[in-house]
């Protein structure tokens, strides 16, 4: 029996269909990811999963018995599902009293409380953290309090929007790490949202195309994406995809040249159509030339900026490409960049990500 099944789901707002006709599966200890482009429904439908919305026709079955939005019923459903947002929402008190809110909330009693967050926070790294106020942290140690907060009461399904999209390196590893242990050691359900391929390859058991609200595909990530279909052609429209075809230099390396006249050097070593992944956060971003032994380095023109509090995101057009660089805002104030001003961009080779598609 699936956790979760969806049939017939629409939403609108103002007459505007958000979600058409999405209908999946979700089964017992699956890891089951949505990618698609911005605007095209992900956020809305989790939060209709997490029961915060209720759509506007379509059914939901959660262990096989139907939601029932206005029952009463949906609060104790909801105790069941942990639901961890984009952007973080935590009190103004130590981390410790935050992890243990839901808990609290619950009425349960004080040793169980202290070793269930005392798990959490291991699980998350955040062991030492306790006394800390969590309002005092940074983004990534935020996010990672949230969700430590989501998993102390140990949900049978746990969403995530995005759970690593402004997180540095680091700290997206220990969340991706915590994702996968959970649901290996406690079996614990996830349906998550994303925008990175790389991660969307090494956490899914399966993935869903989600496009204009509507599901283009379902499968694993080969079934998906293992050929020029629509929904890879909708995937390298996200962060920092790109699709070529590569050889193989003298040195060892790949040349994948990605269209438009630009040509980007990776380390791995393959020969062929190939599509590769280059994280937002490895990019370096300077108003002068860069000296650097980058193997990758561009010259640009800034077309959006994006404030994301703890981080910027910045849109930099190269020829017809676009690449989207994440800073911090201490960088971003050094170099104060503003929209059509002239930037360069550059990565290492051993940045570049090799997503397997064959």
């Amino acid at each position: 029996m699936p956790v979760v099944e969806v049939q017939n789901l629409f939403k609108e707002y103002s007459g505007r269909e958000v979600l058409k006709d999405v209908s999946f599966r979700v089964e017992n200890k699956e890891i089951f990811v949505l990618v698609g482009p911005n605007g095209s429904g992900k956020t809305t439908l989790l939060r209709i999963l997490d029961l915060l919305e209720e759509p506007t026709k379509g059914r939901i079955f959660f262990n096989g018995q139907p939601v029932e939005y206005s029952s009463r019923k949906r609060v104790i459903l909801r105790r069941k599902i942990g639901m961890v947002f984009q952007q973080t929402f935590l009190f103004n008190m130590s981390v410790f009293d935050n992890v243990a809110y839901p808990l609290k909330v619950r009425g349960e009693d004080e040793r169980n409380i202290l070793e269930k967050v005392k798990g959490a926070l291991e699980l998350l790294r955040l062991k030492g953290f306790e006394r800390k106020n969590a309002l005092t942290l940074s983004g990534g140690e935020a996010q990672r309090v949230a969700i430590a907060q989501a998993l102390v009461a140990e949900p049978e399904l746990l969403l995530l929007d995005e759970p690593t999209a402004n997180l540095d390196p680091m700290n997206a590893s220990i969340v991706e790490e915590a994702i996968s242990q959970v649901n290996e050691e406690r079996k614990t359900t996830v349906i998550m949202t994303t925008h990175n391929m790389f991660q969307a390859e090494n956490l899914a058991h399966r993935i869903a195309v989600l496009n204009n609200g509507r599901i283009d595909s379902i499968g694993t990530f080969q079934e998906v994406f293992g050929k020029a279909s629509e929904p890879l052609k909708s995937f390298t429209r996200l962060e920092n995809v790109f699709h070529g075809f590569s050889k193989i230099t003298e040195e060892g390396t790949s040349l994948v040249d990605v269209g438009e006249g630009l040509q980007i050097e990776a380390t791995f070593k393959k020969a062929g159509n190939t599509m590769l992944y280059v994280p937002p956060e490895d990019i370096i971003l300077a108003p002068q030339p860069l000296f650097s032994s980058a193997r990758n380095t561009f010259e640009g023109r800034i077309v959006q900026i994006t404030d994301m509090g703890h981080v910027v995101k910045l849109k930099v057009k190269v020829g017809g490409k676009t690449f989207v660089v994440q800073i911090t805002k201490r960088s971003f104030n050094e170099i104060k960049p503003s929209i059509d001003s002239k930037v360069f961009i550059a990565f290492k080779a051993s940045s570049v990500q090799k997503i397997n598609i064959s």
